[in-house]
């Protein structure tokens, strides 16, 4: 049995979840998220908290019990408060800017780079101008959708391992790396 799958999921007040056949909805302040599951797992609602439970223990059962557990709970999380991911942007004359519902980035191309922000999602960008610094704030209630879009846009120019300039995580450290020597 799983470590993880056997922690039940607390579940706030003002969360609702409804468990189907082969969906599980969560709905809360922030917003709604389904998820289909496979017959593998069963959900069984216990007071305030959501317990998953293997069916069978075969072993191709056993691999779903942890990761449906994370999922869910990843859910009840997304819908309450939310997911965060924040980026900086470090380099000479790098900008970033938000219009409507796209997101423009000036990162030493020849042509902005310009990201359709996803549904559900706020992007907001924040310049230090004391440190030369733009911070990217992404803000969804779908973890996954939240990494995904963060990690398209780092993508789009990798930190450089001898200068440090690019997009990275704001938890992310960069080695830098020595460089030429003149003999």
């Amino acid at each position: 049995m799983s470590r993880i799958g056997r922690i039940p999921v607390p579940i706030p007040s003002g969360v609702e979840v409804d468990i189907g056949e082969s969906l599980v909805r969560v709905k809360g302040p922030k917003g709604e998220l389904r998820l289909e599951y496979l017959p593998r797992v069963k959900f069984e609602r216990d007071g305030e908290e959501l317990k998953v439970l293997n069916v069978g223990d075969v072993k191709e059962n056993r691999k779903f019990h942890g990761l449906y557990r994370s999922l869910v709970a990843n859910m009840v999380k997304g819908v309450s408060e939310g997911f965060t991911r924040r980026l900086e942007v470090h380099g000479q004359g790098y900008r970033a800017s938000t219009q409507g519902r796209k997101l423009e980035l000036h990162i030493g191309y020849s042509h902005p780079v310009i990201f359709d922000i996803p549904e559900g999602m706020e992007v907001k960008v924040e310049e230090k101008r004391g440190e030369k610094l733009i911070l990217i704030d992404i803000w969804g209630i779908d973890k996954h959708e939240v990494g995904q879009f963060a990690a398209n846009v780092r993508a789009t120019r990798k930190p450089e391992p001898y200068k440090g300039k690019g997009i990275r995580y704001t938890n992310e450290h960069v080695r830098q790396k020595q460089g030429k020597k003149t003999v």
